[in-house]
């Protein structure tokens, strides 16, 4: 019976299988084409990829202003904790100096023979020695109760102040968490810039650095560091004076993201060193430094205002007069005098 069974058919075979074939690779190609050329980013003028660049760079700023307002929460936080536990420190030597009292008043009266106070006073014959030492043992009674009284307060003290540090200890680490999360945001959106502006040649990445990638112009840009700008005002004080005087000389110094000077800066680091420079504290970050002195309007500007931009207060420069402010553009770009018109401006506050 064997050998009249029919030989099995292939379902494809022949040019059948061969048309399957071939449409199996035209389909395979076109799906090729579809997932390269469907998914691929579009070519971009290099005045997109400057956009582009800008705006990263501009996002890597408010992640910058963030990064340095988390630092100075995480140092306040680490600061709370040391003195806490300091405190603590203290208070356990002074408990130890207190147990050691009374364990001397213990071992007084060990030697003593443990005899009960009452006793003793009871053994006594002498009318007058016994009142003497009734009234004795009443002080030393009640300074043993006050010294015991006293190390209990300061155990409770203490279990206070530790608790205190474990909690402020948890506070820090979630500063530090924070502190990581805007550091790794600052670091991703400047990578980003980077590979951006390597997708230009070394001539329009050459243009593009000699303005500050906020829409500085090359003659701002290469501005005299000992003379201001035609046309500028002068300070209004001696501290102004001063802070305008320190932001010159910190011209051509490199931009750094977190740097407060005095051979690096990022922009609120910059008006802060200059401020500081002239005897006032500002604090760090630009969206705290807005609201350190008082608000004035576009119109107002004199030397030394701070002046802000962008509808976050991502940015600030130092106003010199004639329209122009000094800041820390972004990296690469370093401490240059720019237009305030260049950007959008949002503010302006005279430090007090």
């Amino acid at each position: 019976m064997a050998a009249h069974r029919k030989p099995k058919q292939h379902l494809l075979s022949g040019p059948a299988a061969r048309t399957a074939a071939t449409l199996a690779l035209a389909g395979a190609a076109s799906a090729t084409a579809f997932d390269g050329v469907g998914h691929a980013e579009p070519a971009l003028t290099p005045a997109q990829v400057k956009d582009k660049a800008d705006k990263l760079y501009q996002e890597a700023e408010v992640a910058t202003e963030k990064y340095n307002g988390a630092k100075e929460r995480t140092a306040a936080a680490r600061a709370s904790v040391d003195r806490l536990r300091d405190e603590a420190a203290r208070r356990t030597d002074r408990l130890n100096s207190s147990r050691n009292a009374l364990g001397s008043i213990a071992t007084a009266q060990y030697r003593a023979g443990s005899i009960d106070p009452a006793l003793q006073l009871a053994l006594t014959s002498d009318p007058d020695e016994y009142l003497e030492r009734a009234a004795l043992a009443e002080r030393t009674g009640e300074r043993q109760a006050a010294a015991i009284a006293g190390v209990h307060q300061q155990l409770v003290e203490i279990g206070r102040l530790r608790a205190q540090a474990g909690e402020r200890m948890e506070s820090l680490k979630d500063r530090q968490a924070e502190l990581a999360r805007h550091k790794a945001t600052v670091r991703s959106k400047l990578s980003a810039a980077e590979r951006m502006l390597d997708r230009l040649t070394a001539e329009q990445r050459a243009s593009y650095e000699e303005g500050s990638g906020h829409g500085d112009t090359a003659s701002t840009a290469r501005a005299d560091r000992s003379t201001a700008p035609r046309g500028a005002l002068r300070a209004p004080d001696a501290r102004a004076a001063q802070a305008v005087a320190y932001a010159y000389g910190a011209l051509g110094k490199p931009y750094v993201w977190g740097a407060t000077g005095p051979s690096s800066f990022d922009c609120s680091g910059l008006t802060q060193a200059a401020w500081r420079s002239a005897g006032v504290s500002l604090p760090r970050t630009t969206y705290t430094q807005i609201n350190a002195g008082r608000r004035v309007s576009q119109s107002e500007l004199v030397p030394g205002d701070l002046v802000f931009f962008y509808s976050g207060i991502s940015h600030v420069g130092l106003y010199i007069g004639g329209g122009q402010m000094i800041h820390a553009p972004r990296p690469g770009a370093p401490v240059r005098v720019a237009s305030i018109d260049d950007m959008p401006f949002a503010g302006a506050t005279r430090p007090s």
